[in-house]
Order: C-alpha cells, then sequence, then structure tokens
C-alpha cells in the first residue's frame, strides 16, 4: 500500500469541509493503520493524523477512531489516553477493549467519577487486582457488580471482603457474586449469612439446588452453610475462615460439633486451637490423646460446654476406626457412615445433641450424597 488515501479522498476533504467527510478518512486511514500493511513512513504520518483528529470538534470523527483503534496494541498510548479521556461515547470502546492503557491511566480515570466508563473499566477483559480494588472503593452498585461479575477480573481476598462489608446487602452485588466460579472462603461465609433472607426466593429459583441446600436456606442457618465451606477448603482457608468465625462470635459450641460430625477434622482441630489460644499442633495432640485427658482438658480450656463432650468423644472415635475407600463419591458416604455411627451411639449409648445438631444430621442421611455439597 503506498498511499492511506486515494486523489478523490484527497480531493473530497478539500472540497467537503463537512465532519461526514473527515468520518470516513479517519475510517479509511484507522483500518489501514490496522492492516498492518503501512510502511514504516506511512505508520507515523497515520499516527500523527490520529493525533490531530482526537482534536477534532466533530465527536463522529473522534468516535470513528476510537471504534477503528479500540483492538489495536499499536495505538499510540497517547491517542488512547486522549480517546478514554474524551466523552463516553468515545471513551467506551477504548476503555473497553484497548491495552495499550496502563492501570495508572485507568485509575485516573475511575477517580473521574463517571459511573459509565467505570463500568466499561470493570468488564475489561483483564483487571487487575489493584483496578479492581479502585473500583470497589467508588462504592457504586452498578461498578462493583460488573466487576464481581466478570471472571476475568482479578480480586484480592482484601477487596472482596471490603465490597461484602460496603456492599454486601445490595441485592445485584450479591446475584454477581453468587454466580462467580469462586469466592474466598471467608467472603462467601460474610456472604451466606447476608442472603440467607434477603435472597431467598432468587437462590431458590437457580438451578440445580440441591434439595438439602434449600432447606438450609429456608432455615436460615448460616452455621449448616458454614461447615459446607468449611469441607472445601484448604487448610489456610479454614485457618483465616475460623478466626474471622471467632472474631464475629460465630464459632459457636454447635458449629464445631457439627463440623466435627460431619467428618470435617480439620475445622474442629484449628476451632478448637483457636478457642483454646494455643498453637494448632498442641490442639492436635491434646485432640488425639488415647487417654482422652487431653481432649477432655483442652474441650474445658476452650470453654466448650461438657455436655457436648461425649459426642465430640464419639466422634473422634468413630472417625478413627472409619477409612474412605477410594470410590466415587468416596467422601459422601464416609460421611454417612459417620453419621450413621454417630446417631447408633446417640440412641445405645446416650451421647448428647443438640435438637438442632440431630436435625441437621438426620437431614444429612435423607440423601447419600447431601453431606459434602457445596453451598452455591
Amino acid at each position: 500500500m503506498t498511499a492511506f488515501l486515494t486523489n478523490d479522498d484527497v480531493s473530497r476533504l478539500l472540497a467537503d469541509p463537512s465532519p461526514a467527510a473527515r468520518v470516513d478518512a479517519a475510517s479509511k486511514i484507522a483500518i489501514g493503520f490496522n492492516s498492518g500493511s503501512f510502511s514504516q513512513r506511512e505508520h507515523k504520518l497515520a499516527e500523527e493524523i490520529f493525533r490531530i483528529m482526537v482534536s477534532d470538534a466533530e465527536i463522529r470523527v473522534r468516535e470513528a477512531i476510537a471504534i477503528n483503534l479500540k483492538n489495536n496494541p499499536a495505538i499510540p498510548h497517547d491517542v488512547a489516553q486522549a480517546l478514554a479521556n474524551d466523552v463516553r461515547r468515545v471513551a467506551l470502546p477504548i476503555l473497553t477493549y484497548c491495552e495499550v492503557l496502563t492501570d495508572e491511566d485507568l485509575i485516573e480515570i475511575i477517580r473521574s467519577h463517571d459511573e459509565g466508563k467505570q463500568i466499561a473499566i470493570a468488564g475489561r477483559v483483564f483487571v487487575s487486582e489493584i483496578i479492581s480494588d479502585s473500583l470497589i472503593n467508588t462504592k457504586n452498585e452498578n461498578v462493583v457488580c460488573r466487576l464481581v461479575g466478570n471472571e476475568g477480573a482479578r480480586i484480592s481476598d482484601m477487596s472482596f471482603d471490603k465490597a461484602v462489608n460496603t456492599l454486601g446487602d445490595s441485592h445485584k452485588v450479591q446475584t454477581a457474586m453468587i454466580g462467580r466460579s469462586s469466592l474466598p472462603v471467608t467472603v462467601a461465609e460474610k456472604l451466606v449469612t447476608k442472603v440467607s433472607d434477603v435472597m431467598r426466593d432468587q437462590l431458590l429459583s437457580r438451578h440445580p439446588l440441591t434439595a438439602n441446600t434449600t432447606m438450609d436456606l429456608l432455615l436460615q442457618s448460616r452455621e449448616r452453610a458454614t461447615v459446607n465451606l468449611s469441607s472445601q477448603s484448604s487448610a489456610p482457608d479454614i485457618r483465616k475462615l475460623v478466626k474471622q468465625l471467632h472474631q464475629h462470635g460465630r464459632l459457636t459450641p454447635s458449629l464445631v460439633v457439627r463440623a466435627l460430625c460431619m467428618g470435617d477434622l480439620r475445622f474442629f482441630e484449628f476451632a478448637l486451637s483457636e478457642l483454646a489460644n494455643i498453637p494448632l499442633i498442641n490442639a492436635q495432640v491434646l485432640i488425639h490423646d488415647p487417654g482422652h485427658m487431653g481432649l477432655q482438658r483442652l474441650w474445658t480450656a476452650s470453654n466448650m460446654p461438657e455436655q457436648q463432650l461425649k459426642t465430640v468423644q464419639a466422634a473422634i472415635a468413630a472417625l478413627s476406626e472409619l477409612e474412605h475407600d477410594g470410590e466415587a463419591h468416596d467422601r459422601e458416604r464416609f460421611s454417612r457412615r459417620l453419621i450413621e455411627r454417630i446417631l447408633s451411639q446417640y440412641e445405645e449409648q446416650g451421647v448428647v445433641l443438640e435438637a438442632d445438631d440431630l436435625e441437621y444430621l438426620l437431614s444429612r442421611m435423607a440423601d447419600p450424597l447431601a453431606a459434602n455439597h457445596p453451598t452455591p
């Protein structure tokens, strides 16, 4: 390509000063620029023409450049900046797609308080953690909803936590968060406590929802959902979850016993370590003391109710006797066998279970695979 404008194009620009002529010229040059067929000299000339046209008084001219160059990684940075800071019609294609803009460019635009531009940034194919945090700091429901619903957005645990604290009661934000493929366990735990009432109808209408999850939401049982969250998490996540529960007064005896009865020994160990304020390894040694003295002393030091100690001892004994079989749905069958063993001891040996805990374990027996379904 020897030139990006023909003689006819030049003649029209000279004879027709209308915006339409400039729009056509801008589009043609941008398309040629995108094709990669320009010589080095033509490439530089095109860049200079773009710099002139981004100052054109006619919005349609600037919009034509933005639309045609939005996906081109070779667009000059200063041209991309000028377009991104333009009116929405011009800026949105660049803010949504242009990879030339830096995090610093985007943060500056976010701070301009233009909601439309903030939403465009929140929907980019890739959003860095620093941009996500800046968007969450806007406390704008529509912006945060778009961000957390964007699987391409990297969001730190701290930023997620901030979003839940500031907009966790928003129906729109809750819906977007629940639809996300993954959430930090501490954030999911906080969200569960907020949506159990506010989003009951919406969650019940979602597919798929297990019958057991539906029951949990209907009964507004944050503890039941928390046990499920823990069973799906890594040790560092469980440690954070336990600390958060304790800080907010939700690391209750019922939750601790219920987790153990579901076979979540890791959560139980972390919980007693936290409640007794001792290192995890110390708590583990005491819990697994064959003489039971260690567990008894730890239980007392954790300020746990004495009447539930028999339940805990029975559960730990059952855990030590049962083994995973390694087949499909192994964990679910293991949990069911454990519950059966505990309920048997409840009937035969006077193991003490709170009424709600007993109801919970009985409900888990209704479905062979219910014991370890994650919450949405």
